[in-house]
Formats: structure tokens, sequence, C-alpha cells
């Protein structure tokens, strides 16, 4: 069964953008009045998750999305560019078998990026990571951790920086 695509007619999309439908039956959803732009890259690999993507949402150029075990985005998220959100890893427990045939590890939860949330440029936010409503993720983060409500992290590995007031 082949996934499906759906994309709300408000959606702006860039002609640089790639999003390719999934041939595992996985589903890409894009919401009313998002924005995606120049070179933005959305695509089914690693697994078979959905990529849920909220209203008026801004994925700025250069950002990668792969499946893998799924993404969800709540509305008003703000992805700066150069970002990779990457919900997937490889296996590599055997050393008799290169790592690129040894699939996919076990699934951590995929990522879920709530409601009114900024990534900074050139963050990555991994498998497991939940990322809660009105958080900051500053510029060059690598994120796979829970980051709560109204938080603002940074670093790599992200850390705690502050509450927003």
């Amino acid at each position: 069964m082949s996934g499906s695509l759906k994309i709300d007619p408000s959606a702006q999309i860039s002609d640089t953008a790639r999003i390719t439908a999934s041939t595992r039956g996985s589903t890409i959803s894009i919401g009313a009045h998002t924005e995606i732009y120049d070179y933005v890259v959305i695509k089914p690999v690693g697994g078979s998750g959905d990529i849920t993507i909220g209203e008026y949402c801004f994925l700025n150029p250069h950002t990668v999305l792969y499946s893998g075990n799924g993404i969800t985005l709540g509305n008003y998220v703000l992805i700066a560019p150069g970002c990779a959100v990457v919900p997937t890893n490889h296996a590599f427990s055997r050393r008799d078998i290169p790592i690129r045939k040894q699939g996919f590890a076990p699934s951590k939860g995929g990522v879920v990026i709530e409601d009114d949330v900024w990534i900074g440029a050139n963050s990555t936010i991994l498998d497991g990571a939940r990322i809660g409503k009105g958080a900051i993720i500053g510029a060059g983060s690598v994120v796979a951790g829970v980051v709560g409500p109204y938080e603002v992290w940074a670093g790599a590995p992200a850390r705690f920086i502050e509450k927003r007031p």
C-alpha cells in the first residue's frame, strides 16, 4: 500500500523543495498556511512513521525531515535554516556486517514538537525528542530528550538554559 501526501491548498511550498511520497504506507500531511522554503527535503526513510506538520509552520531553507519513527509538528512551529529532524537510528551492534546492512535500531518514539516552538539554525532533533509548547532550541543544538514547555535549551548535547519569561 502506498502512503499518502496531504497538502492543504493554502500551504506555500517552494518549487525547489523536495517532498517524496512514501512507498511503505507513511502519510505526509502539511497544514494550512504552512510555508516550506527552498531546498527543504521531506522524505519517508528509516521507518514507517508519519510526518504531520501543523498550521502556520515555517520550514526554512535546507531543512531535512526524515520520517523514521514519526514526526509531529504542532502549529506555529518555526524551523530555522539547516535543521534536521531525524527520528531514527542505525543499528550497529555487529562488527561482521556493515552498519548500512544492519537496519535500524528500535524506535525511541519518534519526534514531537508542540505548538509555538522555535528551532534555531543548524539544530538536529533526534528520535525520542519531545519539545514542549513555546520552547526555544538554540542554534547548533542537538536534542534527544524532553524539553519542557517554555524552556530555552542550547548546546550539543542540548541542555537547559532558562525558562522563557
